[in-house]
């Protein structure tokens, strides 16, 4: 074995949604770290319109873009068939990941994924944001609490270089620790 990788023998599911590519670039990503971290462990990679059985799964880690507060609704729509699992979560946003708006997404998400299930933790990054909003922003009346503004827009010109590879690090990381505080044998 490599130094730095742990011997697990048990399977994991990957199941993301993604809009615009940012959730399915950091699931990969997560995929690829957890593949070479967790020597043994079988983890499949599936998109929330697949509607993977996780039966068998020893951990889920589910993946959505933030939309108006929470998850996606084909994430939801998937979240609310999983009960009894233990679930990792992790996302994209527009906003800047240490935001009081990311804060609240994660808090809402986490929430409604323990009312049936053992929550392992929750990772947001920063994900370049859907051009056809930026372009409605753009067109909105100055005092409506959405118009675009200079900081606004450098929110958006920044989130469009994201996730890059320090993201995807990050999110392997996170995604390792939740799986590694597994008890031992746990399915």
């Amino acid at each position: 074995m490599n130094a730095g990788t742990e011997q697990k023998n048990g399977s994991g599911l990957l199941v993301y949604s993604s809009k615009t590519g940012n959730t399915k670039k950091l699931a990969e990503g997560i995929r690829e770290g957890l593949a070479a971290a967790l020597t043994g462990e079988e983890i499949r990679l599936a998109t929330v319109e697949e509607n993977p059985d996780p039966a068998g799964a020893s951990w889920i880690l589910l993946g959505f873009w933030a939309d108006r507060g929470s998850a996606d609704q084909k994430t939801l729509q998937y979240l609310k068939s999983l009960e009894g699992r233990r679930l990792g979560l992790f996302g994209t946003l527009g906003a800047y990941p240490d935001s009081a708006h990311a804060r609240d997404i994660s808090q809402k998400v986490k929430g409604l994924a323990a009312e049936k299930n053992t929550v392992l933790g929750c990772f947001l990054c920063q994900g370049k944001i859907d051009p056809a909003l930026t372009e409605r922003f753009k067109s909105l009346p100055a005092d409506n609490p959405h118009a675009m503004t200079e900081e606004r827009m450098k929110r958006h010109l920044e989130a469009a270089k994201h996730p890059d590879e320090n993201d995807i690090k990050a999110a392997v990381s996170a995604c390792l620790a939740m799986v590694k505080a597994l008890p031992e044998g746990a399915t």
